[in-house]
This record gives structure tokens, sequence and C-alpha cells, in this order.
């Protein structure tokens, strides 16, 4: 990124033993390849998502397609060309409803999945964290290599010089998005009619002016504060017309409101004020989430969970910056789910998304990727690139993951070629094989593997021919090969691979 010469450093896992599946409940059938990332790029992440890998926490995994027992396909949906379906307005009617007149479904609509929009990793992913972090150098060793690196010092160098200072690093760092919309304030008792008050007016003409006022509010945030997730003030949607995303998503309430709503964008990494003043009771949504959906004991839920990357900032990016990020939803001043987020050079990722089981029949896993691709289309008015939303995976073989494809337009990877394909020519090659090559061009391929990757071995940086130099014949020649060809060549030349 421009102004950013951040490093990405990793450590590699093989992908040879199985364990156990999170979705057919297989106990050995599930495989996959996985990284330890120290450091990483926004970039460096983008292009390891476009070839489907994935992060829990700061362990960044890939299936082994042809092997596991669930394929996983990562699922991209086209957010500016996005039209809610039927039962996406349903869902946000029924929250809207919640809201106006305080009415909590009963039960879980059948249209909400068993787990969050993306809550993929299963078992193996946070025992892998634990021993990895056992296995791999300390973070601190990994660091002090870095900074007496020379060719690193020297990069890590420019991008302290081009860092914002002063007011610029604080208006950054301390993003806050307050969605006014959905924020309803008590009406107080009247007392009766006041011939020296002006004449009553419509409940529309007074809702009209209450809104207008509100969008004001929300152009005026300042000190930290940014609208990036309110919409700019457009002009009423034509009754003849159907509605957008946005005219459900920044609907205004009556000021009589039962619920007050509110999605504040606070970043994780590194940590902004908000975050860590919400820290405690954030996690204890998570905690709750895991032990209620995925039926984890107390002691298991782990705050790896929100690590992510660092900030970067791009003169063509979004105002906000890249990274990683959470979107609380706040019902009544009180956090009752986070959606965890990757903001990147091309899209929205998002991660996890957890919520407070009192509310699981408002669907907001569901909801909230929504709001998130609502979210994208107002970054993309400002990075014009940043246009697509990624769910994570979209597996067919589980029937309750299949709702990911419902956002639509949307695209799977090809798992040979890395090439994307409309998710309606994927469908009925699944529908006869679990495992399918999407791209039907016969002469299109994966690229050659080869060693050409980039190492970090005792605080230097290096080809991997000079590194097996200096170990005079290096053993691990088949397993960076491996890598190399799962990471693409291009990161593999970017990426330090650290190597004891």
């Amino acid at each position: 990124m421009a102004g950013n010469k951040s490093c990405t450093i990793v450590e590699y896992f093989g992908g040879d033993d199985g364990y156990r599946c999170g979705y057919c409940k297989n106990e050995k059938g599930n495989f996959s390849h996985g990284m330890w990332s120290h450091t990483m790029t926004v970039q460096d992440y983008q292009d390891l998502i476009d070839r489907g890998w994935r992060r829990s926490g700061k362990y960044v995994y890939k299936p082994i397609m042809n092997k596991t027992c669930c394929p996983q396909y990562t699922i991209r949906c086209h957010a500016l060309k996005f039209q809610p379906s039927k039962s996406n307005k349903k869902i946000m009617k029924k929250l809207s409803k919640f809201i106006s007149k305080g009415e909590l479904p009963t039960g879980q609509d059948d249209a909400e999945p068993m787990d969050s929009v993306c809550g993929e990793a299963g078992p193996r992913e946070l025992s892998k964290v634990c021993h990895a972090e056992v296995k791999c150098a300390a973070v601190t060793d990994i660091q002090k290599e870095v900074a007496e690196c020379p060719a690193i010092t020297e990069v890590e160098k420019e991008a302290a010089d081009a860092a914002p200072t002063g007011s610029e690093t604080s208006r950054k760092d301390q993003v806050s998005v307050l969605d006014g919309p959905t924020t309803a304030t008590p009406t107080k008792q009247g007392i009766g009619a006041d011939p020296s008050r002006p004449p009553c007016r419509k409940a529309k003409d007074l809702r009209k002016e209450r809104r207008l006022q509100k969008d004001q509010m929300r152009q005026q945030h300042t000190d930290g504060v940014s609208s990036i997730d309110s919409p700019t003030p457009s002009t009423p949607t034509q009754t003849s017309q159907p509605k957008t995303l946005e005219d459900f998503i920044y609907e205004s309430f009556p000021d009589n409101s039962s619920h007050c709503l509110e999605v504040r964008l606070v970043r994780s990494t590194p940590p902004s004020p908000q975050f860590t003043a919400s820290f405690d009771a954030s996690y204890q949504v998570y905690k709750l989430y895991q032990m209620a959906i995925h039926k984890d004991p107390p002691d298991k839920p782990s705050e790896s969970q929100v690590r992510g990357w660092g900030a970067e900032y791009s003169p063509d990016g979004p105002e906000v910056g890249y990274g990683s990020f959470h979107q609380q939803y706040l019902l009544d001043g009180r956090i009752v789910a986070v959606g965890v987020i990757d903001i990147l050079p091309t899209c929205v990722s998002s991660v996890y998304l957890y919520y407070h089981p009192d509310f699981a029949s408002l669907s907001l896993g569901s909801y909230s990727a929504l709001r998130e691709i609502a979210f994208t289309r107002q970054l993309q008015k400002q990075s014009p690139k940043l246009c697509y939303y990624y769910l994570g995976f979209y597996i067919h073989s589980c029937p309750k993951m299949r709702y990911k494809g419902q956002y639509r337009p949307s695209d799977l990877l090809c798992p040979e070629t890395y090439a994307w394909v409309s998710i309606e020519r994927c469908l009925p090659q699944l529908e006869n094989s679990r495992y399918a090559r999407f791209n039907q061009d016969p002469d299109a391929g994966t690229t050659q593997r080869s060693t050409l990757a980039l190492v970090l071995y005792r605080r230097a940086a290096m080809p991997y021919a000079a590194y097996s130099r200096k170990r005079k014949g290096s053993s691990d020649e088949t397993e960076v090969q491996q890598y190399a060809g799962l990471v693409g060549q291009d990161c593999a030349e970017r990426i330090l691979l650290y190597r004891a």
C-alpha cells in the first residue's frame, strides 16, 4: 500500500493430519494447510483470500479442497449490484418491528442458519493456534529479528516517516461510527394544548423534519467520529420504485420507538480507545455466544479471535483506512452483537459475527451481512476499487451453510485456477460432486511450483536458494515448494517465510 512499507512474516504448517469437521461431524475428515501470521499487510491478505485462504484470529488456513470432507469455496458478492430478496426484506422488517414496537419474535427464523455469517473456524483452528504458539518462536524474538534485518528496518523507517501524525492520527485511529437513523429518544409526556404554541402539524411532516435534522447532525460529526457508515442524504425514493437496501438499513423511526439501535465501527488492531473501553462488554457477549451456539465450555473462548491486521492508509483508500475492525451493535447502549471485519484493498471481508443468545430470533447473522453490504457500498464511494463483499466460505455439502449463496450476484473461487465463476454456473456441478473445478478452460491451470520463496533466517531476508546454501542443503525444500504453490509466486516472493 502507498505510504505503508510494512512486511508480512508467516510460519507455515503442513496439512497432513485430519481433524474433526464442524459441519458433517466426521472425526478425521477435515484437512487444511495453515500458517501463523506474525505480521500481515492488507494487500498480502487480499491476495491470499483470492487463493482460498482465510483467517481465524492470526491463524490463516486453506482447506485441501480435493481431500477434505466438506469443501469450502471462497464466495464474494458484488455489493454494488446487490438487490435485497424477499427473505432479506423480511429479516430487515423483523428488526425494524422490534426497534419500533419492542416485539421480540419467538424462536429462531427458519431462514437463519445455525451459525453466524462467517463462523467457519472449527476446533482445529483454535487448537492449532495454541500448538503453533508453543512450537514457533516467541513473537518478541520474531520482532527482534525483524528489527535487526537491514532490509526490513529500512522499510519500517519509511513507514514511520510516512505515518500520519498529530490530529490526523487521532482522527483515524479513533474511528467510531454511530448510525443516527435508528436512534430514537423517549417522548416527553404532553400537558395539553397550549394556545401560545404553533398549531399542531401532521406526524408525517414532523418525521420528515426530524429525519432531515438527523442527516444534518451526521454530517457535522467531528472529534474522531466518522460518518462513513451512515448514508449521504438522498432524494426520497419514489413510491413506484422498490425500496433499496439503504432504505431498509437506514430507516428512520418515531421518537417513541421502544428501542434504540446504534452501529459503531471501531478499529481493533491497533486497538482504538473505543475498542479498549468496550472490550470487556464485547468479550462477554462473545463468550455467551460460543457457549450457547457452539456449546463451548466456559474456559474455552479466547480473546485471540479479535486479533487482526494493523492499520494501513492509502491516498486512494477509504478515510477509515485498511485493516481489522469491529462493528458493534448497541441496543439501548448495550452491546448485543459484534461483526468482525477486515477492510481490504478491493473488499470488505466478514471474519466472524457473534451475538447475545437472547436475541437469536432477530436473525442477526443475516442482518449483519446486509448491513456489511451496505457498508461496502459506502466505502466504495471513497475507494472505487473496493466493491466486493466476501462472506467467507460457501459449503454446498452442508445445507445449513448454503444460505450464503442467496446474496447475489455472487461468485465462487475455482479451487484449481483461482478464477472467479458465477455461482449460477457452479451449482449444477456441486449438485453432482462435492468437489468441482469451476473453470471449464482446459488450458487454464495453477502456476508451477518453485522454490523462489523469500525466507527470514537469522535476522536476514534472503531467497530460498541462499538460505539453502547457508543450511548446507536444507531438507525442507519439499515443504517450501508446497508453501510457494499454495500462496502463489507473487506472495512467495514478498512474504517472509520464517525459518528457525
